[in-house]
């Protein structure tokens, strides 16, 4: 059997457009050879030092609510392993998104459950000691896609193996079976393109949850 072609996936479950890429790519390693490896980002730190530029309500939701899940999500790996960051995503996101519950302790208690983790993974709500993990984890992202990017950042292999990184696909709804192999092969057919960096519209939706 040949190995499968790693995935590197970086998230945050704050992000509604991170969470659609999230369900794509979990339906593309149904039919494709794939495997995903879950990293954590923050758009909390990603924007840090630009919030005076931010519009009032992104820049509350920020402050507000952005911390306290990618906290949680950051100390369940550091405790727990990386391997439970996907099924943890996946519980967070349908609450968030799917459900409506918005990034609360309510709802992250609840994920925690679901998957069989601690509750007291809420006690990194406020703040945690993997606060220099978080950034490192980001960080690692970042140097791999460049500064002018939000979530989701997905690396895949390019020309001659080389790992290629992209912000996105940004889509929706999430393109499922075939269609979802098709976005598949064509993120990999731009990846394997020396110089290719971008292609870009304006969106005209706002992601559905369906």
């Amino acid at each position: 059997m040949s190995e499968k072609t790693p995935v590197d996936f970086w998230f945050d479950p704050l992000c509604p457009w991170a969470w659609m890429t999230s369900r794509w790519i979990l339906e593309v390693e149904k039919i494709r050879d794939i495997e995903v490896r879950w990293h954590v980002m923050s758009l909390a730190v990603l924007n840090e030092n630009r919030l005076d530029e931010l519009p009032e309500e992104y820049r509350d939701l920020l402050e507000t609510k952005a911390w306290g899940p990618v906290r949680v999500v950051i100390a369940a790996q550091q405790e727990h392993g990386a391997e439970v960051l996907g099924d943890l995503y996946t519980a967070l996101g349908t609450r968030f998104h799917n459900g409506g519950e918005g990034p609360t302790k309510e709802a992250v208690k609840s994920a925690l459950e679901e998957v069989g983790l601690p509750v007291t993974l809420l006690d990194h709500w406020d703040e945690t000691p993997y606060d220099a993990e978080l950034r490192a984890s980001h960080q690692e992202g970042i140097d791999k896609v460049g500064q002018d990017v939000g979530t989701p950042v997905i690396a895949v292999p390019g020309a001659d193996g080389e790992q290629i990184a992209f912000f996105g696909p940004v889509v929706t709804p999430a393109p499922k079976g075939e269609e979802a192999g098709k976005l598949w092969d064509g993120t990999l057919l731009v990846a394997s393109v020396p110089g290719f960096y971008e292609i870009k519209r304006t969106r005209t939706a706002a992601p559905s949850f369906e």
